[in-house]
């Protein structure tokens, strides 16, 4: 197979255009879909359907590409690492992240990450989303309990867990009554939240009187006394400390756990390489306190199940 034919349809299906891809490589369009034409012909393949205004992927060739795509970058890469004398984390550094994470951690991590590595252009984008790597040319993407995915490989880097947190001014309800709750999301007339408290496990009725998009939101709302919230506890673990929020209950359920995610290949980049590293040597542990920590508070409450 053409190495460099197969280069320029890689081209031509990530800028979704012969003329982008023209503008973008600074090369003559006629060359580019000549040579895309020859690597049809020679794998006796369609791999776009041409219309009058726009050019789609076949089915044979999303699949060329998805696999080829990587090859291509290790390839770039290995000859760009052995050319500098070494593994040099160099160049563009497209990173998804949760919404959440982003708000209270990555902007420090950026900034030190781009210190220490002045030659990787970094580029977060702020999203809770499951976006879709190839498609959208990320290099790493970072998520919440992610659903198992074979073309991902990846490790956990942060653990969290929920607690339900409320003002002081709060009064816990008595006798199962429900308790006006702060919800993400849209809100339902009424709910119940699995539990555990000192007398063991159990369930906190509530009525939801204020639905938010953003966790800091609900943080926010709940500060000001007008519901309860399940929240992670290192969002919430300086109003603890401080006794701005107290703590009613923890949350039953499986922990929060942050994934850094990548393609699976063999010859994984420098510059991804390097973040991954940043990450461990951020968070060693992993904990809810050491975010905390991170982010600019403390983590001074055990479990409440420890009291």
């Amino acid at each position: 197979m053409d190495l460099l034919a197969l280069a320029d349809f890689n081209l031509v299906a990530r800028h979704g255009g012969f003329g982008r891809a023209a503008r973008e490589a600074g090369r003559p369009k006629a060359t580019l879909s000549r040579r895309v034409a020859e690597l049809e012909t020679s794998l006796d393949l369609r791999l776009f359907e041409r219309g009058a205004r726009s050019l789609k992927l076949t089915e044979e060739g999303r699949a060329l590409y998805e696999r080829t795509g990587l090859l291509l970058t290790e390839l770039e890469e290995t000859a760009t690492a052995i050319a500098s004398g070494g593994r040099v984390a160099r160049g563009r550094l497209r990173i998804s992240a949760p919404l959440l994470f982003s708000q209270t951690a990555m902007g420090k991590l950026a900034a030190g990450f781009a210190r220490r590595y002045p030659q990787v252009r970094l580029e977060i984008t702020a999203e809770d989303r499951a976006v879709d790597m190839i498609e959208e040319a990320y290099d790493l993407v970072i998520r919440v309990n992610p659903e198992p995915d074979a073309t991902l490989i990846g490790r956990i880097f942060l653990r969290d867990r929920l607690v339900v947190v409320a003002s002081p001014e709060l009064a816990q309800p008595k006798n199962d009554a429900p308790m006006p709750a702060v919800t993400r999301g849209s809100m339902k007339q009424s709910e119940a939240w699995s539990v555990t408290t000192p007398s063991g496990a159990s369930t906190m009725a509530v009525t939801p009187v204020l639905s938010l998009s953003s966790l800091v939101m609900v943080r926010d709302a709940v500060r000001m006394g007008v519901g309860a919230a399940r929240l992670p506890l290192s969002l919430v673990s300086p109003d603890l400390a401080t006794g701005t929020l107290v703590l009613w209950a923890d949350v039953q359920g499986p922990e929060i756990e942050l994934w850094a995610l990548y393609p699976t290949r063999r010859l994984l980049s420098a510059r991804v390489s390097a973040f991954l590293d940043y990450l461990r040597e951020a968070f060693p542990k992993g904990t809810p306190d050491e975010l905390a920590a991170y982010v600019g508070g403390s983590l001074d409450v055990k479990k409440h199940t420890d009291t």
